[in-house]
């Protein structure tokens, strides 16, 4: 792959912050940046693409290299761009800090009862919950599962509010925050203890449906799912018929099987369900941690080096 001499930045980023702001980023970089839409010939000019979205025709636009503002990459296909030379580099490792909030925020809610109380304040009811509903994160457990860098995020901040975390990975090596790291085959016995079990696996044949009715039946009745990996990482008709049986308390969800949620979801109308629109990465320094990785990509491709982030 040879150095890019017009980088085209996909319309669709606009999903996530605006073309413009992002070009701006990058305007000390050395090749033209061009904003491109979504059908017609526009990437005919373009030896590279910032994307959000996938389209079809990147794989015969004569791209050399595409580069997705996203760390999941599951929408794009790898064999084809492998076909055509197309390499692929995505975002991931800039979001562990923000989705790390965004889990344990979640905590924070339920133990502190936080969304009751902002749905109350809408309906104007000033109601105190009963005397055993809420409680503190010091005396509590969280299994995260998946501890690359936004597992790592949960991890370090549920562990400075005194969570016990236990963690799932391949390779059980010690983890900054987590008290017991253990290998996937022993998630069930993981998840049985937690009052928390935090999703932070990219989507994969691996992980696709892997929380589904055995591993809600292994959790607590008091425990609560978080999921800011991928939506199809859980059986969501199975977290469905868990929240009806009451064998889970509640779940925090930011992804989804379908997104974005339907609006005759049962989901939206739960007390102990938090739902938010795959927002748990949106932050006001977004672009410029894309443009970080873009612009030191652009760099190793004018030297001859290999890219970082590599996928395809």
């Amino acid at each position: 792959m040879s150095s890019v001499s017009t980088l085209g930045v996909h319309e669709s980023v606009e999903e996530v912050f605006p073309t413009t702001v992002f070009r701006d980023a990058l305007a000390d970089a050395d090749p033209s940046i061009r904003v491109v839409g979504s059908g017609g010939d526009d990437l005919a000019a373009c030896d590279a693409l910032v994307t959000f979205a996938y389209e079809e025709r990147f794989l015969d636009a004569g791209l050399d290299w595409i580069h997705s503002i996203q760390a999941g990459v599951d929408r794009f296909p790898f064999d084809a761009l492998a076909e055509r030379g197309i390499s692929l580099t995505n975002s991931t490792g800039i979001h562990g800090d923000v989705v790390g909030e965004t889990a344990v925020g979640m905590m924070l809610a339920f133990a502190r009862r936080l969304h009751v109380h902002r749905s109350n304040q809408e309906r104007g009811d000033w109601r105190t919950p009963a005397w055993d509903e809420a409680f503190p994160l010091r005396r509590e457990s969280a299994c995260v599962v998946g501890l690359g860098t936004l597992g790592r995020g949960i991890a370090t901040r549920a562990s400075a509010l005194g969570v016990d975390v236990t963690g799932v990975k391949r390779t059980p090596t010690p983890v900054d925050g987590v008290e017991e790291v253990v290998p996937p085959e022993d998630l069930h016995t993981a998840i049985a203890d937690a009052r928390f079990v935090a999703l932070a696996v990219p989507l994969t044949d691996d992980t696709e449906g892997m929380i589904a009715a055995p591993e809600l039946d292994a959790m607590r009745e008091d425990a609560y799912l978080l999921n800011v990996a991928r939506g199809p990482v859980v059986d969501q008709a199975a977290l469905v018929d868990a929240l009806d049986a009451g064998t889970v308390a509640g779940a925090g969800l930011d992804v989804f099987e379908t997104e974005p949620l339907p609006a005759d979801s049962s989901l939206w109308d739960r007390e102990e369900v938090i739902v938010t629109p795959h927002a748990a990465g949106i932050n006001d320094e977004y672009y410029e941690r894309v443009a970080t990785i873009v612009r030191e990509n652009l760099r190793r491709l004018a030297a001859d080096e290999s890219p970082t982030n590599r996928v395809v």
